[in-house]
């Protein structure tokens, strides 16, 4: 080789040097130093931040909760037993997020945004922290959209609207979550978007959601978000905080939501176990000082947000578990101060066979009378205190006590508005066939009807409902005033098919 060539060759390996550029990736690395019940402790990564997400082995994914000087509490979000002390722990840099996107509608996926259904993975690029501020004051707009549930003592008396947070309580088993799964059943065709947030509950009693709104055609404008029982208290507690997220990217886009997380006495529970073992001080039962802030920043994200932001909104029900009726309990009075109303089911009422078994007394609509149709208003304005009024005379009569002619009609009248209040599970009622039945009792024509068939004469009226003029059903669904025409129309059709049912003397 000539030292021509010799220069050229050692000229060309230095312009090659000083263009290679090694790019350094840095990363810490910490160590799990012990790991019990669903919490890692980890050393070695002094830079992580509050609720960063960190790698452990075979892909098991952590979220920071307490960073102490030397040590790391981690949140495990899978199964912990996986892991074992020694086990290499890698930071991400980015905070707790989920996958969101239209993608997701119609299928089931856990809190991690993973897919439950056996439908293949869900492909979709964009990403959202699952914990996030709740909408500005200053971006929000009133309530005053009706959400209907097709459960008449709820449209009728304790309404509800879009961007309220309604909280729904009572004892285990007396149909809490059949109000709710109602609600989301009766969005078909409404164009609203429906998630269903299971929080630490059964498999079997999830299969059963799931295979209802199956059958209703309910998945086709639903997502089911799933935390089981046997899943680790870190997915059990992230779980409402990432179907939140995902209910926030439709609402940003304009669209209306309805989100039920059901519930969040297993949140609570699962906040606490975590507490504990984290060694945080514990407060009253055991839940630690933050309980209440918990649940304060998850629902505040429901609202209605303003025109100029798209004017999407995210409604939220809530439901939460008491024991022995007693609702002064300390979750309880939480999120009954937290929310805009509460929906109470008594479990006297459910054994009376009153379904649902809402306690008319107990419940109330803080927001929702102002988002109320106008046709409702004009026929319940007095629906509420009649029924209380009842109430508090079948007590009394009860007793034996002689009632004058008024009182008694007044309990007779009192009896056909608790039979109309009834109604079936998974029936949800359209607005005219509410109307029509809520007008007829409001005019009283259904006192004379002997109390076996009050569940015959409604169902004649809903199918009469059908048939009526579609410029009285448009008026209702416009949610314009009911005008006398078409009112005595209505009463003039209820008299017709309530005359074929009264006992002839």
């Amino acid at each position: 080789m000539t030292t021509l060539e010799i220069d050229n060759f050692f000229t060309i390996i230095t312009n090659e040097r000083d263009q290679f550029d090694l790019p350094l990736n840095i990363r810490e690395v910490g160590k799990v130093i012990s790991v019990s019940m669903g919490v890692a402790l980890v050393s070695g990564l002094p830079n992580v931040g509050f609720e960063e997400l960190l790698i452990f082995p075979k892909n098991i994914l952590g979220m920071a909760l307490k960073l102490d000087p030397d040590v790391i509490s981690v949140i495990i979000l899978g199964d912990y037993s996986l892991l074992k002390a020694g086990d290499e722990v890698k930071s991400t840099g980015r905070v707790m997020d989920i996958p969101v996107g239209e993608a997701f509608i119609g299928r089931v996926i856990n809190p991690l945004g993973e897919a439950l259904d056996l439908k293949g993975t869900i492909e979709t690029t964009n990403r959202l922290p699952i914990e996030r501020p709740a909408a500005q004051i200053m971006n929000r707009a009133p309530v005053s959209t009706p959400l209907q549930t097709g459960v008449k003592a709820i449209d009728a008396l304790i309404p509800i609207g879009m961007g309220q947070r309604e909280l729904i309580l009572g004892d285990r088993q007396t149909g809490k979550t059949s109000i709710a799964i109602d609600a989301i059943l009766n969005q078909k065709d409404q164009n609203v978007l429906c998630i269903y947030c299971a929080i630490g509950q059964r498999s079997s009693a999830v299969a059963k959601v799931i295979a209802k709104l199956t059958e209703k055609g309910a998945m086709a404008y639903t997502i089911v978000l799933v935390s089981e029982g046997t899943d680790s208290p870190g997915l059990t507690y992230i779980a409402p905080y990432a179907a939140t997220s995902i209910a926030e990217y439709f609402m940003n886009k304009g669209r209306n939501v309805l989100i039920v997380y059901d519930d969040l006495t297993q949140h609570a529970r699962a906040y606490r176990e975590l507490s504990l073992l984290l060694r945080r001080p514990p407060g009253r039962e055991a839940y630690p000082g933050d309980i209440f802030y918990i649940h304060s920043r998850l629902l505040e994200r429901s609202t209605h947000l303003r025109d100029d932001l798209g004017g999407g909104s995210l409604t939220a029900l809530p439901i939460i578990e008491t024991e022995a009726q007693n609702i002064s309990a300390y979750i309880p009075t939480n999120l009954i101060s937290i929310t805009d109303g509460q929906i109470y089911l008594s479990p006297n009422l459910f054994q009376l066979g009153v379904l649902p078994a809402i306690d008319v007394g107990k419940s109330v609509s803080r927001v929702g009378g102002k988002a109320q149709r106008t046709a409702y208003r004009e026929i319940t304005g007095d629906l509420k205190l009649a029924y209380a009024q009842f109430e508090e005379l079948e007590v009394f009569a009860r007793f034996g006590a002689h009632v004058d002619k008024e009182t008694s009609q007044t309990i007779e009248h009192g009896k056909r508005i608790r039979a109309c209040l009834k109604q079936p599970e998974s029936s949800p009622l359209s607005v005219t066939e509410q109307i029509i039945v809520l007008l007829a009792l409001n005019e009283k024509l259904f006192d004379d009807i002997p109390l076996d068939k009050m569940i015959s004469v409604q169902e004649a009226l809903r199918a009469a409902a059908k048939d009526l003029p579609a410029d009285i059903k448009n008026g209702f669904n416009l949610d314009k005033k009911t005008s006398d025409q078409y009112e005595k129309k209505i009463i003039e059709v209820a008299k017709e098919v309530i005359a074929g049912f009264k006992v002839k003397t």
